[in-house]
């Protein structure tokens, strides 16, 4: 099953990460308090929090630095309460836009987020406008010149929905969103390792966009995936 070119977006996204080292740390540290607070403390009983403390490991965050934020999640020392907030709107051309945010202030985060999307050219939506035009869903994705046929077969095996192949030679490799970590594992032990490995919400169906209206859509998601309160931003574009 064919899908779109993602492989420019993902390169893209990690190079702005690449830039903004000290930022993916806040969010991953954010990442694991929620998921710390909301599953308990114990890795192998809480799966979101395995794969925050794999993205904080991957970001070369310390190990007593990742402890301490469990430990204040959980109730051990004192620490920030975040809680998560998800903003629904539309972009450039009616691209749909989720923003998910954690915040200890949600009066700021949603001022921020508006201002964002009214400044360069989206539209605040009320919850659940654009929501539907998603599937949330696990994500896996595997550099073009991955065999296709090897992650096939494993993905398969371990018990993945779907695999997919885009347009620019990427896999995507599609789960239940608690079957993540088991499908990821698996993969791992057949030698292949993904480049994203993250439970989102993936677009149904895309929006083209092309010249000046992909411009000032990816200036309005960089804005938006730029403030501080941001975790991630998921679009329908096609740019």
């Amino acid at each position: 099953m064919a899908g779109h070119s993602k492989w420019a977006n993902i390169q893209h996204r990690k190079g702005r990460q690449d830039e903004k080292r000290g930022k993916i740390w806040t969010r991953v540290i954010r990442e694991i308090m929620v998921a710390a607070r909301a599953g308990g403390g114990d890795l192998s009983a809480n799966p979101r929090l395995r794969l925050a403390v794999e993205k904080a490991k991957a970001a070369n965050m310390p190990a007593d630095t990742i402890k301490r934020n469990i430990d204040k999640a959980t109730g051990n020392l004192e620490g920030v309460h975040y809680e998560e907030i998800r903003y629904e709107g539309y972009g450039i051309g009616g691209a749909a836009i989720i923003v998910d945010t954690m915040t200890d202030n949600r009066v700021r985060t949603v001022a921020e987020v508006r201002h964002a999307f009214s400044k360069y050219g989206g539209n605040m939506g009320t919850e659940g406008s654009v929501a539907f035009q998603f599937r949330h869903c696990g994500q896996l994705v595997y550099a073009p010149g991955t065999s296709e046929d090897q992650v096939m077969e494993a993905a398969l095996d371990a018990g993945a929905d779907d695999v997919l192949v885009d347009d620019d030679g990427a896999i995507e490799v599609l789960t239940q969103p608690a079957d993540l970590e088991k499908v990821r594992l698996a993969l791992e032990g057949a030698g292949l390792k993904a480049e994203v490995a993250e439970v989102t919400m993936r677009p149904e169906n895309l929006t083209e966009l092309q010249g000046e209206d992909a411009a000032r859509m990816q200036k309005l998601l960089d804005v938006l995936e730029d403030l501080d309160d941001v975790q991630a931003v998921h679009h329908n574009a096609a740019l």
